[in-house]
């Protein structure tokens, strides 16, 4: 069954800044929606205010066409992931598999790299591995949506091209909306792509759109 995630009228201003005044998005499970914009666009606070934990002055989030006030209180229908990484140092691996009903050996079986980390703790790792566990517990949640802020950074050349192996794989089973600066990752495996310029959203329909919005020459 298909379900969307939609949100508009939201008005974010911090002071006498605006920073998001005419947004619309709308993702699908089964797609991958990519956001693109320059630093200080807000995507990262767009991300807060669809996830609930960043009050704004008007929000409309929608599951279903119904209204979800808060949805951090839903980890059932979405999860955030922002830029920093968010598991204690101090759990062991095997704790946080655990945690999330997850099992060691798939994760071993998409990145051999932990194959001897089963009980290092987080803290122990190094920090393109940390950043990996992180991704991998987001993406094979049961949540209908997942939100990556940066997913790609930190990461090695490798480890970003299985990263996209697993969302494209993932993708079958959610929705996912990523943002990163490495905008060519975004771009190759979306679905869609909307592209935040001046506090607005843009529906792109081809690369040429995403240059013309100022934000990269494709």
């Amino acid at each position: 069954m298909k379900h969307t995630l939609e949100a508009d009228s939201i008005q974010l201003e911090f002071g006498l800044r605006s920073i998001l005044s005419d947004i619309h998005i709308q993702c699908e499970t089964g797609r991958i929606t990519g956001l693109l914009g320059r630093n200080g666009q807000g995507k990262s606070c767009l991300m807060r205010v669809l996830y609930g934990d960043l009050p704004a002055a008007s929000r409309s989030v929608r599951f279903d066409r119904v209204s979800l006030p808060a949805p951090y209180k839903r980890p059932d229908l979405l999860l955030y992931l922002p830029q920093f990484n968010i598991i204690p140092g101090s759990l062991t691996l095997r704790r946080v598999l655990d945690d999330f009903r997850l099992e060691f050996g798939e994760l071993e079986k998409k990145f051999p790299e932990f194959g001897r980390a089963y009980r290092s703790r987080i803290r122990q790792l190094s920090g393109g591995e940390r950043r990996l566990i992180h991704l991998y517990i987001m993406v094979r949640s049961p949540a209908h949506f997942v939100m990556l802020d940066e997913p790609f950074t930190h990461l090695m050349p490798l480890q970003i091209e299985k990263v996209k192996e697993m969302l494209l794989e993932e993708k079958e089973n959610k929705g996912l909306l990523i943002t990163d600066h490495l905008y060519r990752h975004v771009t190759g495996i979306s679905d869609q792509v909307y592209v935040l310029a001046d506090g607005k959203t843009h529906l792109v329909n081809s690369l040429e759109d995403i240059g013309l919005l100022g934000y990269a020459k494709l």
